[in-house]
C-alpha cells in the first residue's frame, strides 16, 4: 500500500492546453491540443478543417479560366505564382507554348512575389523573438510590390494575374518605373533588416536548434521549398524541373545544415537576394514580342475589340460560357510556390470544367510534421517553430 502511494506520489500531472483555433500568436486559423508539463510541450496534436472551403470540388465546377480566382486564396501571400502554376498547367494540357516575353514576365511577377512571401515569414519569425523594428522597418517594401502588382493588374492581394495564354496587357510604363525604382531602394533595406536581426544574441539564442527537423524525416513527410532546403536537402523545382524559362538565369538555391528555426530564417533571407538578381537578369534580357499566345479561343480579346469586331465577340462568348473545346486527357504541373511545390493535377474529359482537379499544397505536408517538430520544446518555441514553416491557413483544406 505504502508503495503504490509512493507510485502515485511520483506521477506527473499534466496539463492540457488548446494553442488557437484562434490564438493571435498561431499566425492563422490552427487549433494544437498540448499536453504541457510546465512550460514543456510532452504531446501534441494538430487540428485541420477550420478554414474548410472545398476548393477543390467548387474548381469542378467551374470554367478553366474562372479557376484562376480560387488560387488566389491558397497561399495569399504570393497568390500570382499559384495563378501563374494554374495557367502553366492548363496550357499544359492542351499543348500552347507561350512567347518568351511573357515567360519573362511571369518570371519577374513570381519572383517578386517570393520576396512579398519571403518578407512576411522572416519579419514575423523576427517579431516572434521581440524584434518588432525589423518588421515595420521592412514591411514597407512588401507595400511596394503590392503597388506594382495593383499598377499591373488593379489588385493587390487577391491579384488574379494573367491569363491562360500569357499576360493580360503588357506592362505599363509606370509599372516598368517602380520595378526598376524596387531594384534600386529594395537591397538597402534588405541589408539593414539583415544586420538589424541576422547576429543578433537574442534571436540567435531563441532559434538555433529551435524546431528542427532531420533532412531524412523532412523528405519522408514531402517537405519541399525553404523549409526542406534549411534542412540541406538540395531540391527547388525551378532548377530540377525547369519552366517558365528559369533555365535562362543563373541563381544559387541557398541551403541550411540544422533545419531549425534559424536555418529556416536564413534560407529565406538568401533567397530574397537570389530573386532580386533574377528579375534584374528578366530586365535585362527582356526579349521584343507579344505577350500571349494567340490562342483565340482561350485568350480573352480586349474590351474594345468584344464592342467593335464580331469575332472578337464570338470568342469572348464562348470563353465565358465555357464553350471552347478542352481536350480528354491529364497533366501535373507545379512551380515553386513561395512555400514549396505548388503542384496541380488535373483531370479533363474534354468537358467545360475539369474532371477532377487536386491542389498540392506545401503548407498541409508542413502541418502533419509540426506536433514532431515541437515536441520537448518550450511553449515559446512552438510559436517560433510555426512562423518558421510559415504555415498559411489557407493551403490546409482545398
Amino acid at each position: 500500500m505504502n508503495k503504490l502511494a509512493e507510485i502515485i506520489t511520483e506521477e506527473k500531472e499534466y496539463s492540457t492546453l488548446n494553442l488557437g483555433p484562434t490564438h493571435p500568436a498561431t499566425h492563422g486559423i490552427f487549433q494544437n491540443v498540448l499536453t504541457m508539463d510546465g512550460e514543456v510541450i510532452v504531446d501534441a496534436k494538430s487540428t485541420i478543417g477550420y478554414i474548410h472551403r472545398a476548393f477543390e470540388k467548387i474548381a469542378e465546377r467551374r470554367p478553366f479560366y474562372q479557376i484562376t480566382t480560387l488560387t488566389d486564396r491558397l497561399n495569399y501571400c504570393s497568390s500570382p505564382i499559384n495563378n501563374m502554376g494554374w495557367h502553366m498547367t492548363v496550357e499544359k494540357l492542351l499543348g500552347v507554348e507561350i512567347p518568351k516575353r511573357a515567360e519573362y514576365m511571369r518570371v519577374i511577377i513570381m519572383e517578386l512575389s517570393r520576396i512579398a512571401d519571403h518578407i512576411v515569414c522572416d519579419t514575423v519569425i523576427a517579431v516572434d523573438t521581440g524584434a518588432m523594428t525589423g518588421f515595420l522597418y521592412l514591411f514597407q517594401c512588401r507595400e511596394w510590390i503590392y503597388e506594382i502588382f495593383e499598377e499591373i493588374c488593379g489588385a493587390r492581394l487577391t491579384t488574379n494575374i494573367g491569363r491562360i495564354g500569357g499576360i493580360e496587357r503588357d506592362f505599363s510604363k509606370k509599372a516598368w518605373d517602380k520595378i526598376n525604382i524596387f531594384l534600386k531602394d529594395f537591397p538597402a533595406k534588405l541589408k539593414e533588416f539583415e544586420v538589424l536581426v541576422m547576429r543578433n544574441r537574442i534571436f540567435m539564442d531563441r532559434t538555433i536548434g529551435v524546431g528542427g527537423i532531420s533532412a531524412e524525416r523532412a523528405l519522408n513527410y514531402g517537405f519541399t521549398g525553404p523549409n526542406l532546403r534549411a534542412a540541406g536537402v538540395d531540391y527547388d523545382v525551378r532548377v530540377m524541373n525547369p519552366y517558365c524559362s528559369y533555365e535562362d538565369f543563373e541563381f544559387t538555391i541557398p541551403l541550411g545544415t540544422n533545419g531549425d528555426t534559424y536555418d529556416r530564417f536564413m534560407v529565406r533571407l538568401e533567397e530574397m537576394w537570389q530573386s532580386l538578381s533574377i528579375i534584374q537578369q528578366a530586365l535585362k534580357k527582356m526579349p521584343e514580342g507579344p505577350f500571349h499566345a494567340n490562342v483565340p479561343d482561350f485568350y480573352l480579346p480586349p474590351k474594345e475589340q468584344v464592342y467593335n469586331n464580331m469575332e472578337a465577340l464570338i470568342y469572348h462568348f464562348k470563353i465565358v460560357m465555357g464553350e471552347t473545346e478542352i481536350p480528354v486527357g491529364e497533366v501535373y504541373h507545379c512551380v515553386e510556390g513561395g512555400n514549396g511545390e505548388l503542384g496541380f493535377y488535373l483531370v479533363s474529359d474534354g468537358g467545360r470544367t475539369p474532371y477532377r482537379l487536386h491542389f498540392r499544397r506545401p503548407c498541409f505536408i508542413y502541418y502533419q510534421a509540426y506536433p514532431e517538430m515541437i515536441k520537448g520544446q518550450m511553449l515559446s518555441d512552438a510559436i517560433l517553430t510555426m512562423s518558421s514553416m510559415n504555415v498559411i491557413a489557407g493551403e490546409l483544406d482545398a
